[in-house]
């Protein structure tokens, strides 16, 4: 356990890539979408379906910028597509 806690204190500490704050931004035709809007839009979706934010452990998004959608998976079983 104490390895465990030094490595992850060397982690922060040190910065780097993995602790990094990160801004993903699609551009495409002109127009932009980022991962906030894109999950938000996902969010939405599956709130519209039933599904509660407690339920989802995995989500698995794939961006098809030239039919302007997202689709995604959730939890290896509930299947969607969202407009982009």
């Amino acid at each position: 356990m104490a390895r465990v806690d030094s490595a992850k204190r060397a982690i922060e500490q040190a910065g780097g890539f993995a602790s990094a704050k990160k801004n993903i931004v699609l551009q495409f035709e002109g127009r932009e979408r980022t991962e906030a809007g894109i999950l938000g839009l996902i969010r939405t979706d599956l709130s519209e379906k039933g599904v509660k934010d407690e339920e989802i452990e995995v989500v698995d998004i794939y961006i098809k910028p030239e039919e302007e959608t997202a689709f995604y998976v959730v939890n290896k079983s509930i299947e969607g597509q969202v407009r982009i």
